[in-house]
């Protein structure tokens, strides 16, 4: 085994018992080594806003402040993305602004469509949510676990399902 790869396995194990010690957690190995905050600073992300080093982030993408953007998304900019602030981006979400359908089944002669997602602020997006390309979900909008949100959700809806439709509002959510 190498110096460098012997000072890795230790660098790891030190910080996997020092992190499941305090938190009751382990991590990616990346996880252990990126500032969260920091890599959403880098990125242009909004203050107090945070970004698992596991999340992909492609093209265009703003996203507002104090925002937690959980592990294992991907953030496709391509054709622009905008996150506002307050909002929970949970585990395993994908969210798009591009898609290659058309162009696949022309047989490559159709252009990629690229269309603008936009989230709003105050928004709760459950764990592996997909997202497709051009949707404008509201405010105050929580959209629910394993969801495929093919359109519009409007302000202070609760929606879920695949597709994903609204079946209520967020206003008295738990109440």
């Amino acid at each position: 085994m190498t110096p460098l790869l012997q000072e890795l396995k230790t660098f790891w194990r030190d910080r996997q018992s020092e992190v499941n010690a305090r938190f009751k957690r382990t991590l990616p190995f990346g996880d252990y080594v990126v500032d969260r905050w920091e890599k959403a600073r880098q990125l242009g992300f909004g203050e107090g806003t945070s970004i698992y080093d596991n999340s992909v982030v492609l093209g265009d993408v703003e996203v507002g402040n104090n925002t937690w953007i959980g592990p294992g998304t991907l953030l496709d900019g391509s054709g622009g993305l905008k996150i506002g602030s307050n909002c929970s981006i949970s585990a395993g979400v994908q969210i798009y602004s591009h898609d290659t359908v058309k162009k696949n089944i022309s047989g490559g002669v159709a252009p990629i469509e690229r269309a603008r997602t936009t989230i709003g602020s105050d928004c709760y997006i459950g764990p592996n949510v997909v997202i497709a390309k051009g949707v404008t979900i509201g405010d105050k909008v929580i959209v629910g676990a394993n969801s495929l949100v093919l359109t519009d959700i409007p302000t202070g809806a609760k929606a879920f399902g695949t597709p994903c439709r609204i079946v209520g509002t967020s206003e008295n959510y738990g109440a």
